[in-house]
């Protein structure tokens, strides 16, 4: 999506998803049950399944361990398909209000329930007598280095040495083997230059043709938007060393209150860029990530709840999604028939996607509306973005590899234009509120439209470099569902 930076975002792909090791339990299960191995396929069916710790067959409609009920889980291939059992196993709950909540990056079914069980703890207590809910966790194939911590979730990173910083562990090793299969050479390649960090030009150059044969960048190149626009972001088109130099600075901006020194200096030489060259790796899954995000909510999740509102007229359905989960949700909304009613709120928690997504017309380029333009008005109730400064992934990262190639702003400095939902809230929207969290609270949101609330009181922790990006399961978070889908107290 050249049109409003949605393609963009680099780094969110490494901490957008909540989950401890994307890949716990590579290719055994053993730890978080993920059962990811380099040569597992990632077409649809079982196969790909397998490959990100999907259920596949009867088992999967077997009931996680989640502390509220009724509680089901629908899940989706890479291209949007759901496992036939768990949406035989969804249909049949028994609610007047169903809160569907997506994952963001996180290719553990596990630790993606454990999101789905925090976050969803307090609803029984916070609606009203004349409701009865039921939760959904929409399940995706996705990925997230396991070498970013997430509150509450991951102990501490260990180890600060430059080579641990740059160093591709087993687990995302495995995991990326999954994710791109069949290119176990590159990766391999990909892998040992990361670990030994050559002071070499040459290197550098061969990273940036590894990265850039991952993502199919030729093939890319040469199609182009519904506008004309290149769909291949800036990142993977301009001088690796430039790209290098930019994400690693990035990274050191990204550290407590933004305020860390650079990561490397003129003297330290180029052995002190591969930090910023695992940073071009993390922006190859970005992009394939964010198109597959897409994809699901469109072809998958859209089409599955329309297909059951339509079975049940009366059924109020509220959507709810985190990081790229939040694209998941929000492009769902293509998929819901124009005048449908079933969607009573859209809840979005420091969505990776831009802020001009619903805007009818770019402020930079009238002619060009967002990728979701217009379709806040398929939601019966209040699409809710709820955005932190704090979130240093959606802050520094976005809108650093949001730019497009050709763009003449170059790579570094900040362009409103990149800017992600979940760091500054709903742009270019006409009468769309923004509110404080506590104001939300205290005074209700708009029974329509879209509205922006700054939730920065609560979603603040996490260590570099993705901030507070994570920090999504408060009691005050699920307050704004509830606001938002009128059914409180």
């Amino acid at each position: 999506m050249a049109d409003n930076g949605a393609v963009g975002g680099a780094r969110i792909g490494a901490v957008g998803g909540v989950g401890t090791g994307a890949v716990g339990g590579v290719g055994t299960g053993a730890v978080g049950g993920a059962r990811i191995g380099v040569g597992t396929g990632i077409g649809a069916g079982a196969g790909v399944k397998a490959a990100f710790g999907l259920p596949a067959g009867p088992a999967a409609a077997a009931v996680p361990a989640v502390g509220v009920a009724p509680y089901r889980e629908l899940t989706f291939d890479v291209q949007g398909d759901v496992d036939p059992a768990t949406r035989a196993a969804v249909a049949r709950i028994d609610a007047t209000d169903l809160l569907v909540f997506a994952h963001g990056w996180n290719s553990d079914r596990t630790t993606a329930t454990r999101l789905f069980d925090r976050f969803f703890a307090p609803f029984p207590g916070l609606v009203g007598a004349g409701v009865r809910l039921g939760y959904v966790g929409v399940v995706w194939p996705s990925i997230r280095f396991s070498d970013e911590p997430i509150p509450d979730f991951d102990p501490p990173a260990a180890g600060t040495a430059a080579t641990a910083a740059t160093a591709l562990d087993p687990a995302t090793r495995l995991a990326l083997g999954a994710f791109w299969p069949g290119r176990d050479a590159e990766l391999g390649r990909v892998a040992r230059l990361l670990d030994e960090r050559p002071e070499s030009e040459a290197a550098f150059a061969e990273f940036g043709a590894l990265v850039r044969e991952l993502v199919q960048v030729d093939r890319a190149e040469a199609a182009a938007g519904a506008d004309g626009a290149p769909e291949v972001p800036d990142l993977f088109a301009r001088d690796v060393l430039e790209v290098c130099r930019a994400l690693a600075d990035a990274l050191a901006r990204s550290g407590p209150e933004g305020s860390a020194a650079p990561a490397f200096a003129p003297g330290d030489g180029l052995r002190a860029l591969w930090g910023g060259a695992k940073e071009l790796l993390r922006q190859a899954t970005y992009y394939e990530m964010k198109k597959r995000a897409g994809v699901v909510g469109e072809r998958g999740l859209g089409p599955v709840l329309t297909d059951l509102a339509g079975r049940r007229p009366a059924l109020r359905i509220h959507l709810i999604g985190h990081s790229f989960g939040a694209r998941v949700v929000s492009f769902s909304l293509r998929a819901a028939p124009d005048g449908a009613r079933h969607l009573k709120s859209l809840t979005l928690l420091q969505g990776a996607f831009s802020h001009y997504a619903f805007s009818d017309r770019l402020p930079h380029d009238a002619r060009r509306g967002g990728a979701l333009r217009g379709l806040q008005r398929k939601v019966a109730g209040p699409v809710v973005a709820c955005h932190s400064a704090h979130d240093s992934a959606l802050g520094v990262f976005y809108p650093l590899a949001s730019r497009m190639a050709g763009d003449s702003a170059g790579l570094l400095g900040f362009d409103e234009r990149w800017g992600a939902v979940g760091h500054d809230g709903l742009r270019a929207v006409p009468d769309a509120p923004r509110l404080s969290l506590e104001a939300a609270l205290r005074d209700g949101l708009p029974e329509a439209g879209c509205v922006s609330v700054d939730a920065g009181s609560v979603v603040r922790r996490g260590g570099p470099p993705s901030g507070a990006h994570s920090d999504v399961c408060h009691e005050e978070l699920a307050r704004i569902v509830v606001g938002a889908g009128r059914m409180g107290r």
